[in-house]
Order: C-alpha cells, then structure tokens, then sequence
C-alpha cells in the first residue's frame, strides 16, 4: 500500500494594508474644549455659511458666540475636523441648536445625524426639555428622520426661507454630551 501523496502547503502572501476602520465609528462629536477646536469650529461655519452658502457677508459670528452658555460641537471624522453645530438656551427648559454645518468632503460619511443626535443629548443632560431649530427647508425630511417635528409655516431666517422645527431631548449620557468628566 502506498501512503497518500502530501500537497504542498500553498504560500500565504501577504496583503497590503487596507485603511479601513472595521466595528469602529470615525465619527467623534465632542464639546470644543480649547482654542483650537473653537478656531476648527469657526473654520467649518465660515468655509459653509459665508463662501459655500452665502448666508452671511464676511463672518457668521454674532454675539450668541460670545456667551459663556453657548455649546460648540465639533464632529471629526477619523480625526479630521468636518462638521459643527452650536447649540445654547433660550429660555427655562428650551434650546436652540444652529450652524449645522458639514464640510463638501464629509456630507456622504454621515456626519450630520450623529450632530444632531449629540446636540439634543447635550440639550437634555443640560436641562433641556424642548430643542428648537430654524431648519433650511431642503434639509426639512432630514430632520423628520431623525425624530424632529416642523414647528410653524416657512419663515424667513437669516434673509432665506427655513422650517421651524423641534424635538424633545432625551438625555442618554451626560458624560457623552459634556456635562460630567469621564
């Protein structure tokens, strides 16, 4: 009897590396914290709402940056800044969260949901039981997606037509939207 014929182990090629993040959100939204992100903040409003956009002639700021109770998001995308939304109070139990902005680059890697949902947890860990927003009628649908209601007719908000809108928020973690320490 003769033994069977042993095949030859195949050779394992090594493959290049591949740039993929498997089981890992890229999408980071946080509290600006420092100059930095503020100035990073800033950035991305200004490259949307001024030279993109032409809401505003030469800056987007305005007094509500200079609050002390005003909350900057900056959402970065495997590390690199790309989208923001600022979000303060307006009343007992009521905010308003404005300047969502994403970045040309980043608008199909999902950045603007994730800015949402963290502007509303933020929101609520603060106290907040009622979010409003003065939505561009063209991101209407997006908002209704992602739990919001229209609030009103069509008014004219920064010299263009913008949906009010409003959410209920649901504080899930504090420590999430910037209120504790971890």
């Amino acid at each position: 009897m003769t033994a069977p014929a042993l095949s030859r182990p195949t050779r394992i090629r090594p493959v290049p590396p591949v740039n993929v993040l498997v089981g890992v959100d890229p999408v980071h939204c946080r509290p600006v914290r420092d100059a930095a992100g503020l100035a990073a903040h800033h950035r991305i409003r200004h490259a949307v709402f001024v030279e993109e956009q032409s809401l505003f002639t030469g800056t987007d700021e305005d007094a509500h940056d200079a609050r002390t109770d005003v909350v900057h998001v900056l959402a970065l995308h495997a590390g690199r800044p790309a989208g923001t939304v600022r979000l303060y109070p307006v009343g007992p139990g009521e905010w308003l969260g404005d300047r969502l902005a994403v970045l040309p680059e980043f608008r199909a890697a999902n950045i603007g949901a994730p800015l949402v949902r963290f502007a509303v947890a933020a929101a609520g860990a603060r106290g907040g039981r009622l979010m409003r927003a003065h939505v561009q009628q063209a991101n209407e649908r997006f908002f209704h997606r992602l739990g919001w209601r229209t609030d009103g007719p069509v008014e004219t908000y920064v010299g263009h037509p913008h949906v009010p809108m409003c959410v209920e928020p649901i504080a899930l973690c504090p420590w999430l939207a910037g209120t504790t320490p971890r």
